[in-house]
């Protein structure tokens, strides 16, 4: 393994408000480059009560603000809901602002429920016309003449780093053909991973923007200074997913003693299999356990991400984590 990074989907916990989810945000942007942390991504979600980072890339400018070296990025930007040019825009911006920084994966999904996908597009285009939308998009970021009828500007020239995200075979085959680094949605969505991965390395183009397949995986954790206590605050994040899985989106719950008896047996069951990718406990137990992640697939990256009620705790899992995650890193390992 190369890096570790972080997936940041600005939680808004019970109590609090957007404002201090965004706070909060930045307050953990700062801590992540000190621990380490090679890239700090922020994704796309509409009409989520509990999570602030809907307009994408304005919260990457803000994050990029706040930091000084770090890459900082979409994962993802969700491509059906935009005009290529319009996020070529965005990011051509962002890269401009902050040259060397910016990261920018795209998602197929549209990030939320089905009215809200089509407020956003204002109509639904029958033809699936991701494949095309990824091409197009990264021609903007091409150096391009003068002359051509249509460019982003700013945008030409930025070589932004386009990454293809996916919880499925078909963005995997797309990564491959198109040439470009793969990030799968493991924490959410490990079912098909096993093969998404096998299916992308084997089957991966050598493009002029990467040369041989590039994967990186992501993976829950919750870090705490016992297994007790790691294991209370992941309650927040069981109950924020059972919800959601039972159509009643909310701000992130506060954790729970009696988590067991909110959630009901079958469904809990279900929301454990979605985030079985994942690492819980004290610094011995989060480092077997991402051990054991990262022998079993070899990824060339990972990327954590965590949902903790309680911000200072978070920080706190996010250190332990990068702690732990430092040692299987190529460099360190070869020290």
């Amino acid at each position: 393994m190369q890096n570790f990074s972080l997936l940041d989907l600005s939680p808004i916990p019970e109590g609090e408000t957007a404002a201090d989810a965004l706070a909060g945000t930045v307050d953990l942007a700062r801590a992540a480059e000190r621990f380490g942390y090679k890239r700090y991504w922020l994704a796309e979600h509409h009409n989520m009560p509990g999570i602030a980072s809907a307009a994408t890339a304005v919260v990457i400018g803000h994050v990029a603000s706040a930091t000084r070296s770090m890459r900082i990025g979409a994962g993802g930007i969700m491509l059906p809901n935009h005009a290529p040019l319009v996020v070529a825009e965005q990011f051509g911006t962002l890269a401009t602002l902050y040259p060397g920084r910016i990261d920018l994966g795209l998602g197929r999904a549209p990030g939320t429920d089905m009215a809200t996908a089509r407020a956003l597009r204002r109509h639904m285009a029958p033809d699936d016309s991701f494949p095309q939308d990824v091409q197009e998009l990264i021609g903007y970021f091409d150096d391009t003449p003068d002359a051509t009828p249509v460019r982003a500007i700013p945008g030409t020239g930025t070589h932004v780093p386009v990454w293809i995200l996916g919880s499925s075979l078909y963005g995997a085959q797309l990564a491959a053909h198109l040439g470009l680094p793969y990030a799968f949605a493991s924490h959410f969505a490990p079912a098909m991973l096993e093969q998404a991965l096998a299916v992308y390395r084997s089957t991966f183009r050598p493009s002029d923007r990467l040369e041989k397949p590039h994967v990186m995986m992501a993976a829950g954790v919750c870090a705490a200074e016992t297994d007790a206590d790691a294991a209370f605050l992941r309650t927040s994040q069981l109950l924020a997913f059972a919800r959601l899985r039972a159509g009643r989106p909310g701000k992130l719950p506060r954790p729970s003693h009696d988590v067991d008896r909110e959630i009901p047996p079958p469904v809990m069951a279900q929301v454990e299999q979605a985030l079985s990718c994942s690492a819980t406990g004290s610094p011995a137990t989060v480092r077997k356990q991402l051990g054991a992640i990262i022998e079993a697939f070899q990824p060339d990256e990972l990327m954590v991400t965590g949902m903790i009620h309680d911000h200072t705790a978070r920080v706190r899992s996010f250190e332990i984590a990068a702690e732990v995650l430092a040692d299987f890193c190529e460099d360190n390992v070869a020290a």
